[in-house]
């Protein structure tokens, strides 16, 4: 034990005991229920793992192996030579070695159905250092996204100054420009150094016949064989994630000139379909759809950042090459679309192949609030991708969970960003071994008899509660200096722990806060009645408390439920940006009741 002084004025200091960590009372108790003579051994530890921390599947040798973990603290002494004394058991307990989510699981979700059965990790105008106005334009922060798992980089293209070649930039603002081709070259070198399953290039395209002519050679060029490419020119079905590993895909809207060619086949193959019929009068002829509704909303006029006229800047002479086009097009696994009409027409489904939709957040939530359940007919086969309104100069975010609930596979976010929808999406993709694919829930691609399907709004009978039990914290001392959260004491951290989830779930509690304590003990319990746990994301947040100004931070984490380790856990914690820190940590209980 010892001691730190606070400065409170030139003849006045405070001076506070610093506490060591000691294990909570419910620790001591459990060691004492696993132990014997204050010893606990190989086989009382490996009883504790199966009964306790719910592993079923655990070996003595597992245990064995904790043991022999803590024996490399050498500094420590608190091994009995037969096991763990009882501040080693404490220490395992804290320690890296017993984390919330599997340490070992990987990926171990089905990764063989078709791109649509999962949510992608995805970035926004993923070049950009800063904001959306005036940052620079690198391949640095896409770099950083692939170390991150993030498997969707989208590039907005542009002729350069001198219009022979292609820059990266953000149109329309003062965006200093990148070389396409530099941020293509470290797609290609960082594509695979955090997970083996495909990246996925979303083009924003703004260029001449020409210049798209240089991106398909550019493009071939620099990925050779990792490039993927269809069979068809447009795909009944996706592929899947395992079947496109180490795989880079290109995603964007097909030239102008190439659309209009497959629209005349198009009505060309419906005139032929309408003459073949011949037993459609006996069913009755269909309704027609009420767009009206839709567009006084404005939803035809609230056009997409990526649907802006890729014939942009050309000239009406400007004509495709015969063998221009091809190599473009052929480019293109993943055909981007827009739709004219009201969201009921953008999200009409196509039996006979499957497209990429983008929507801005305001459109997302137009579409929730009217066609919901249309949003979820259209991702069991197609893709959408959510994107962030234009007003967000700043680089700020919206929250995931919205497109997320209705089954969105692309929800895009600043990267550069910070705060709680960034903190989401990290929940989210620790899932799954980190591999930036979690399989969406099987309610989300299914469909009943009469084809009505799952209702995020929907009030649905409790399914598990979750009882989350707060024991204490630790490492703020270590990773702070003494007057970061208060000149003249100690910190008051409390916890706050609530549920992301479908509206009926999503909730925030709080602890108490502790005064003037660097390691505060809190043993409070919280219960969590979840209607759909397979969406549910755990949100846990540490502040220290302020009385005149505004609560500090002081850590955070998201952990995804369906994938949380029961039992007692140590809770790495993250700092506002999202990196995690060194020392700071909670200690923790799960219960699934």
């Amino acid at each position: 034990m010892s001691k730190q002084t606070y400065r409170v004025c030139f003849c006045f200091r405070r001076r506070f005991k610093l506490l060591v960590a000691e294990a909570p009372d419910e620790i001591k108790s459990l060691f004492m229920q696993y132990s014997e003579d204050g010893n606990m051994t190989v086989d009382h530890l490996h009883r504790f793992l199966v009964e306790v921390q719910k592993e079923e599947r655990a070996t003595r040798e597992d245990a064995q192996a904790i043991v022999d973990g803590l024996r490399e603290l050498k500094h420590l002494n608190i091994l009995h030579r037969k096991g763990l004394s009882s501040e080693a058991f404490f220490r395992y307990l804290f320690g890296d070695v017993n984390p919330p989510l599997s340490p070992n699981q990987g990926v171990h979700r089905d990764m063989d159905a078709p791109l649509s059965h999962y949510f992608i990790y995805t970035g926004h105008n993923s070049y950009l250092t800063g904001n959306q106005i005036s940052s620079d334009c690198s391949d640095v922060p896409i770099i950083k996204a692939l170390q991150g798992d993030v498997r969707v980089i989208e590039l907005d293209i542009w002729p350069n100054s001198s219009k022979d070649n292609i820059d990266v930039r953000h149109g329309g603002t003062l965006t200093p420009p990148v070389e396409l081709i530099k941020c293509l070259r470290s797609i290609k070198e960082y594509a695979f150094v955090a997970s083996e399953y495909p990246v996925i290039i979303t083009l924003e395209d703004h260029i001449t016949t020409d210049l798209q002519a240089k991106v398909a050679e550019m493009v071939d060029q620099t990925y050779g064989d990792m490039l993927f490419y269809p069979g068809s020119e447009c795909l009944k079905e996706f592929p899947s994630p395992e079947s496109l590993k180490r795989r880079i895909i290109i995603s964007t809207k097909p030239p102008k000139k190439y659309l209009e060619s497959q629209e005349i086949k198009e009505k060309e193959i419906e005139q032929q379909k309408s003459k073949a019929s011949t037993d459609k009068e006996a069913w009755g002829k269909e309704l027609p759809d009420l767009k009206g509704g839709d567009s006084a909303a404005g939803d035809s006029n609230d056009s997409d950042e990526e649907d802006i006229n890729h014939e942009e800047g050309l000239d009406d002479g400007d004509k495709a090459q015969p063998d221009v086009m091809p190599a473009y097009v052929r480019l293109i696994a993943i055909h981007a679309v827009k739709r004219k009409g009201g969201l009921k027409d953008y999200l009409r489904v196509n039996p006979d192949k499957v497209t990429r939709l983008s929507l801005n957040e305001q459109k997302l939530e137009k579409a929730v609030a009217g066609h919901g359940k249309d949003l979820i007919r259209f991702t069991q086969r197609n893709l959408l991708r959510v994107f962030p309104k234009s007003t967000r100069i700043d680089s700020s975010n919206y929250n995931p969970m919205i497109g997320w609930r209705y089954g969105a596979q692309m929800v895009a976010l600043n990267m550069q960003g910070h705060g709680r929808p960034l903190w989401l999406m990290h929940g989210m993709f620790r899932a799954n071994g980190g591999c930036g694919y979690v399989k969406k829930p099987e309610f989300l691609m299914k469909s009943g008899p009469d084809n009505e399907v799952f209702d995020p709004k929907a009030k649905l009978p409790v399914k598990t509660t979750l009882k989350v039990t707060v024991y204490m914290g630790e490492g703020w001392y270590y990773d702070f200096h003494r007057t970061h959260f208060d000149a003249y004491s100690p910190p008051d951290f409390y916890t706050r722990v609530g549920i992301a989830g479908v509206p009926a779930d999503t909730v925030m509690k709080r602890t108490r806060a502790v005064e003037d304590d660097w390691t505060p003990v809190w043993n409070e319990e919280f219960e969590f009645p979840l209607t759909v746990p397979e969406l549910a994301l755990l949100r846990i947040e540490v502040h220290e408390y302020d009385m005149s100004e505004k609560d500090d931070f002081g850590g955070q984490t998201c952990l995804p439920v369906w994938e949380l380790r029961r039992g007692i856990r140590s809770v790495p914690l993250h700092n506002y940006e999202g990196e995690k820190y060194r020392s700071v940590r909670l200690l923790m209980r799960f219960e699934f009741v």
